[in-house]
């Protein structure tokens, strides 16, 4: 028969992995919502209506904590804070994209945690060309008050490359 002790220390170790494996689970959500308001952005081929963008740039930004860094590397900048993160993505470079985030691993610490993302992303510049865009972004995550979000997201690009005919023709 177990003792106490060993009942507690059992108790606590799936204390552990329940939470480990919620927080993971919360991350799922937490960069599924970030592609689907990044992506909302761009609506048949051209941005979308300022005051429609500036609530979808406002939702993004509060994914991110206060003091949040969104880093697009060298071709996109650095943003820091949510000011300037909804400030940058109502910016946008293309006129449309869609975030596909892969294989995704993640680390659970307590309230932090940190995750690598493959990202595939067809997208396409306002002068017309499609592109594949491949990378992999970098985050960091803290729980404020039992929300995940991000600390930092920073984008590598792999490559770009165009699309042959484009989305246009494939989508129309």
């Amino acid at each position: 028969m177990a003792t106490n002790e060993e009942l507690e220390a059992r108790l606590d170790g799936l204390a552990r992995r329940v939470d480990t494996a919620e927080s993971t689970l919360a991350l799922y959500e937490l960069k599924a919502r970030y592609a689907e308001l990044v992506d909302a952005r761009f609506e048949r081929g051209a941005v979308v209506a300022r005051p429609r963008l500036d609530g979808l740039v406002a939702a993004a930004a509060e994914l991110f904590t206060e003091d949040g860094v969104w880093d697009g590397g060298p071709a996109l900048g650095v943003a820091r804070v949510r000011t300037e993160i909804a400030a940058r993505l109502a910016q946008p470079t293309l006129v449309f994209a869609r975030h596909l985030f892969v294989q995704p691993r993640l680390v659970v610490d307590g309230d932090r945690a940190r995750g690598r993302w493959d990202l595939l992303c067809p997208c396409t510049r306002p002068d017309g060309e499609s592109l594949w865009m491949c990378g992999r972004e970098d985050d960091t995550y803290t729980r404020v008050d039992g929300n995940w979000l991000h600390a930092s997201m920073t984008l590598t690009t792999v490559f770009v490359s165009p699309a042959g005919a484009g989305w246009p023709r494939i989508l129309a």
